[in-house]
C-alpha cells in the first residue's frame, strides 16, 4: 500500500506540475509580449514573436528530457569507450582492440545474429498467417485478442511463465514443466531444455516470438483490411486459388508494411536483454550483446570502458535499421 500511495502521489504531483508549468509559462509569455492596449504595429510584432516562442514552451521539456536520457548517454558512452575500467584513465583504442579479440564478444555477437535471423522472420511470418486466417472466420476477433494478449506481459513476466514450461527435474522427481510433462507422457526422457548447447538459444527465441507475433498480427491485419476488394475479386474471376491470391495479390500490396514490422522487431531483438537475463543469465552459450554490456558495466567491479564499447556496437547496429524503418514508415504514410 505504501508503494501504491507513493506512485499515486508522484502521478498527482507530476500532472499538477505540468499544468502549472504550461499555465505559468504561457502567462509569463503573454505578460512579456502583451497584445492588448498597445499600438497595432506593436501588437502585430508581439503576436508574431509569441507565435514563434509558444510551441517551444510545449516542446522544450520534451526535448530536454530526450537530450538528457537519449543524447547524453550516447555521447557519454562514446567518451567512456576510450577510457579504462574506472572511466578516468584514457586508454585510446585499447577497448576496441579488446573487442575484436574477445571470444566472449564474438559468442554474444553470433547469438545476436542468430536471434536476428529467426525472431523477426518467425514473428512476422506467424503474424501474417494468423492475420489472414482470422480475417476469414467469425470468431477472428476473439482469436486475435488471445494472440495479442502476450503483448501485455513484460519480458520478465513472460520469462517466468516459460521457465515453468521448460522446467526440468532430475532423478525421480516429478516433472512440473509442461514441456517435459508432455515428453514423459509420450514415453520420452525429460530434458534440461535451457541448458542444451545451441538449441537453448532457440528455446529462448520462442518466448520473444510468442510475444511479438501479436504485434505483427495487429499491424498486418490492418494492412490486409486496406487491400481493395476489387483486386481479390479479379484474381478469383481469373481462377486463382487461395495460395496464389495470398502470395501474388495480398503480399505484394502490403510488402511495405511487412518490411516495417520486420525491421521494428529487428530493432527490438538487437536490444534483447530481459529474457536472457531471467532465463539463463547468459550461461550455457546464450549470452547476447546487451547482457555482455550489462556484465562488463555493472558486474565484477565494473569496466566502464569495455561496457561502453559493447554499447556502441549495439547502437551502430540499431541506428541504420531504425533510420530505414522511419523512412519506410513515412513513405507508407504518404502512400508511395
Amino acid at each position: 500500500m505504501g508503494q501504491l500511495a507513493s506512485a499515486l502521489v508522484i502521478v498527482i504531483v507530476g500532472v499538477l506540475g505540468c499544468a502549472c508549468y504550461f499555465y505559468g509559462s504561457n502567462f509569463l509569455l503573454d505578460k512579456l509580449l502583451p497584445s492588448k492596449n498597445k499600438p497595432y504595429d506593436v501588437v502585430a510584432r508581439n503576436l508574431r514573436i509569441a507565435g514563434y516562442i509558444r510551441p517551444w514552451l510545449f516542446l522544450g521539456p520534451a526535448f530536454l528530457a530526450l537530450g538528457f536520457y537519449l543524447v547524453y548517454p550516447v555521447v557519454e558512452s562514446f567518451r567512456l569507450s576510450f577510457f579504462g575500467r574506472s572511466g578516468e584513465v584514457f586508454v585510446g583504442l585499447s577497448n576496441y582492440a579488446w573487442l575484436f579479440n574477445s571470444d566472449e564478444f564474438y559468442q554474444a555477437f553470433k547469438n545476436n545474429m542468430l536471434w536476428l535471423i529467426v525472431v523477426p522472420t518467425a514473428a512476422t511470418f506467424f503474424g501474417l498467417i494468423i492475420a489472414v486466417m482470422t480475417d476469414r472466420i467469425w470468431w477472428g476477433n476473439i482469436a486475435k485478442s488471445l494472440i495479442f494478449m502476450p503483448m501485455a506481459i513484460s519480458f520478465i513476466g513472460a520469462s517466468v511463465i516459460w521457465k515453468f514450461i521448460y522446467d526440468f527435474r532430475s532423478g525421480d522427481d516429478p516433472q512440473i514443466g509442461l514441456l517435459n510433462a508432455v515428453v514423459v507422457f509420450f514415453g520420452g526422457d525429460p530434458q534440461p531444455w535451457i541448458t542444451l548447447p545451441f538449441w537453448n538459444n532457440f528455446f529462448l527465441m520462442v518466448i520473444l516470438v510468442w510475444i511479438q507475433t501479436g504485434f505483427a498480427m495487429v499491424i498486418l491485419s490492418a494492412a490486409l483490411r486496406g487491400i481493395p476488394d476489387e483486386t481479390v475479386e479479379a484474381a478469383v474471376l481469373d481462377g486463382a486459388n487461395g495460395f496464389q491470391i495470398f502470395y501474388k495479390i495480398m503480399v505484394p500490396q502490403i510488402w511495405g508494411t511487412i518490411a516495417v514490422v520486420w525491421t521494428t522487431i529487428t530493432i527490438l531483438v538487437l536490444k534483447v536483454f530481459d529474457i536472457v537475463l531471467a532465463m539463463t543469465n547468459g550461461q550455457w552459450g546464450t549470452q547476447v550483446l546487451a547482457n555482455e554490456m550489462f556484465d562488463w558495466m555493472f558486474r565484477g567491479g565494473g569496466d566502464f570502458g569495455r561496457g561502453a564499447v559493447v554499447a556502441i556496437v549495439i547502437m551502430v547496429l540499431v541506428v541504420p535499421i531504425m533510420v530505414w524503418n522511419i523512412r519506410r514508415a513515412n513513405a507508407e504514410m504518404e502512400g508511395r
